[in-house]
This record gives structure tokens, C-alpha cells and sequence, in this order.
């Protein structure tokens, strides 16, 4: 006999599959989950008491606090404030600074120092630019001879800026450019009044080279008020230069002057470079050794022309000051050993004690002097002794 085979005919109903139990189980877990989730819920006793306010506030037709206008919103607003004014001072501030940057980006000089070290020296006609002469400061103080003459210096002079194109440009101010060593016994002279010496000296060179009155040709008191009335004649020869100069007696082998009624000093400086040294004399004494250059910065007394003109003079001297308790002398006083000079860009063989300066656009003339001739001297070049002409010609410069 066959087996029975499953079907649906005769009213047969088939068998249901099993399911496994962790299957069921994670199906009412699940179920159950859903049913609490979406059930209502039963506000909160704070909840029924926000409710029943708000609606008895409507009721009374109170508004409630709305969040742009409480004081939260108030806080927001005055923080946006405090932020749109930084970023309005940002845009006033902002703008400029672009600005400036940008003309930074196009030109490094402008940055105050030259930060950047981007100034290379060039300049222009009539000045120099940011790395100049004038923008690398000025000089050490000269302790010994230089090795060789200065470099040249670019630009042209002018009122406003006179030693451009000089080396002075970077020389002292005035007396400033006059600095004194330190003292120290010489002998039988002690510290103090081997000190005492070297301050005369420097306010000799000053009243003969720097003091105003001087420059513009009046009688140099101050210097003169120095030199020692004991020593033999010195005194009395000086005044008779500054009463008749002529050839052989010549105010300007000490002094500079200038005749007012031809030239004016450009500014109030005086370009100062040099050293003072000192060693023992033979008369119980020290022996002060200045050499020192001045440079004058002029133009013409009517005023016409911005015409600049300069003259150097360079002055070499030697003082003495003896132990005053075995010398006859003048305490307080200096007396002169020696003195020489260069005189450049002055009028040759002209003996009226003033300096005469020639401007390049002065046609020669017979009052201007001899014409200069033979080798041109460097009236800078410190690094050589003073030139000395044969007293028949007239020397020249390579520069003023």
C-alpha cells in the first residue's frame, strides 16, 4: 500500500512550520517596546502646573515672554553689537593696513630701519636714498690713524641736506667731534692736570674752528683767552695777524673765518673728525697732539642762489702745559709748540685773513685767486699727512 502524500483535497489543513524560541522571544520584546513608545503619556505635575499658568494667562490675555524680546535676546543683541563694531573698526582699521601693506609689498625701504635690509644705497640726483651715507649713522670716534681715504659718498649738496655727498655726512657735530682721551699722570704732572690740559685743548680747537663769531670773521676771544701771555711774543704776534693779515702773517694758520659780507653758513653744524693724543714733554710737561678736520658748509651772503659750497680745513697742533712749580707759566693757559694746516676750496694767494670758497658756477675771476693746478689732494683722506705746496702753486681737490 502507498504512503499518503500532503495536499489540500478533502479538507486537509497542512502543517504550520516551527519557529525557534530566541526568534519568538525577540519578537515580543520588540512589540512591547513599540507599544510603550507610542502610548500617550500623562504630562508631569510641573507640566500641569506650566499649562494651567499659560492658559490663565491667556485667559487675562497676558502675553507670554517671547524669546527675541527677554532678556536672553537682549544679551544676543548687545553681544552682535559689541561683535559689528569690531568688525566696523576692523574695516576702518582694515582698509589703511591693507593699504600699507601693499606699499610695503612695493617698496621694503619704507619699513621704519629698513627691517628687511632691503636698502642696497642707490640714489637719486640731487640726494640718496634710505641706504645711504646718512642712514648707516655716524662714525666711531677716530682713535688712530685711518688706513686709507673714505669712500665716495653719493648725492648733491643742498640747504637742506649740506654735507650730502661728502664723507662728512657721517662725521661728528661740532664739538661733539672733538673727544678727549682719558687722563693719566704724565710725569710730574698728575692725573687731573693732564686732564685739565686736554680740556683746554679741546675748547682751543673749538673757539678757533667751531665758535660761531669766529666763523663769520669776528675776533676769536675765546681761543685767544687760552694761549699763555708768558710765552714769548706768541700772544702779541696772533693779535698783529688778526689787526694786518697779509702773507706772512696770517690769521688762518689758526683760525677759520669766513668774510660775511661774501658767504653764509648753511645751517648751524660743522662737521667735525680727528683725535687728540698726549705724551710727555721735555719741560716737565705734556705735550697735546690734535689733528683734526672741519668741514663748512656755505652759500652766497645775498641769498640769490641754493648754490652749496664746502670748505674743509684740516689743523694740526701740538700744546704744551708745564708743571706750573718749576716753569714760569700761566696756570690754565696753553702754550703753542707747532701748528700747521690745509686749507681746500679757498681762495689761493688772497691774504685778507678770510677763507674765500669757490662755487662751481663762479665764473674765475682775479679776486677768486690763482687758478689750481698740479695733482688733486683728497681733503678727506685723513689716512695721509698735510700736503705742503712749494709756495708758487695752487693745489687742488678731488672733492669737497
Amino acid at each position: 500500500m502507498s504512503e499518503k502524500q500532503p495536499g489540500r483535497a478533502g479538507g486537509e489543513r497542512p502543517e504550520e512550520p516551527s519557529v525557534p524560541d530566541e526568534v519568538w522571544d525577540r519578537f515580543i520584546r520588540d512589540s512591547e517596546r513599540d507599544i510603550r513608545a507610542s502610548a500617550p503619556k500623562e504630562p508631569s505635575a510641573r507640566a500641569r502646573m506650566v499649562t494651567e499658568r499659560l492658559r490663565q494667562q491667556e485667559a487675562r490675555g497676558i502675553e507670554p515672554e517671547g524669546w527675541r524680546t527677554g532678556p536672553a535676546w537682549q544679551e544676543m543683541r548687545k553681544a552682535e553689537n559689541r561683535t559689528a563694531r569690531r568688525r566696523r573698526l576692523w574695516a576702518i582699521i582694515g582698509v589703511p593696513l591693507a593699504a600699507a601693506v601693499a606699499l610695503v609689498a612695493v617698496r621694503p625701504s619704507l619699513l621704519p630701519g629698513d627691517l628687511l635690509g632691503t636698502s642696497s644705497g642707490s640714489s637719486s640726483a640731487g640726494g640718496a636714498s634710505p641706504g645711504d651715507v646718512r642712514s648707516a649713522g655716524p662714525l666711531p670716534a677716530e682713535t688712530a690713524a685711518p688706513t686709507a681715504a673714505p669712500s665716495a659718498a653719493p648725492g648733491t649738496p643742498t640747504l637742506d641736506r649740506p654735507f650730502a655727498g661728502s664723507p662728512a655726512e657721517r662725521y661728528a657735530d661740532g664739538a661733539a667731534g672733538i673727544v678727549v682721551p682719558e687722563a693719566k699722570p704724565v710725569g710730574p704732572l698728575g692725573k687731573e692736570q693732564v686732564a685739565q690740559a686736554l680740556r683746554l685743548t679741546r675748547k682751543l680747537l673749538v673757539g678757533a674752528n667751531i665758535d660761531r663769531g669766529t666763523l663769520l670773521g669776528g675776533r676769536p676771544k675765546s681761543a685767544l683767552a687760552l694761549l699763555d701771555p708768558q710765552q714769548p711774543k706768541m700772544l702779541d704776534d696772533v693779535n698783529s695777524w688778526l689787526r694786518e693779515p697779509d702773507a706772512k702773517h696770517d690769521p688762518l694758520r689758526l683760525f677759520s673765518r669766513f668774510d660775511p659780507h661774501e658767504v653764509r653758513l648753511v645751517g648751524d653744524v660743522v662737521k667735525t673728525r680727528g683725535r687728540m693724543t698726549f705724551k710727555a714733554g721735555t719741560r716737565a710737561s705734556v705735550v697735546i697732539h690734535a689733528d683734526y678736520t672741519f668741514v663748512y658748509p656755505l652759500a652766497r651772503a645775498d641769498g640769490k642762489s641754493d648754490e652749496v659750497a664746502r670748505t674743509i680745513v684740516r689743523r694740526v697742533l701740538d700744546v704744551e702745559v708745564s708743571d706750573p712749580t718749576k716753569y714760569r707759566v700761566t696756570p690754565g693757559r696753553l702754550a703753542l709748540l707747532a701748528y700747521d694746516e690745509n686749507l681746500s676750496n679757498s681762495a689761493c694767494f688772497v691774504y685778507d685773513g678770510f677763507l674765500h670758497p669757490r662755487f662751481d658756477s663762479a665764473a674765475p675771476t682775479a679776486s677768486a685767486g690763482a687758478t689750481p693746478s698740479g695733482p688733486a689732494i683728497d681733503p678727506y683722506d685723513r689716512s695721509r699727512g698735510l700736503h705742503h705746496s712749494d709756495g708758487e702753486s695752487c693745489g687742488s681737490v678731488s672733492r669737497t
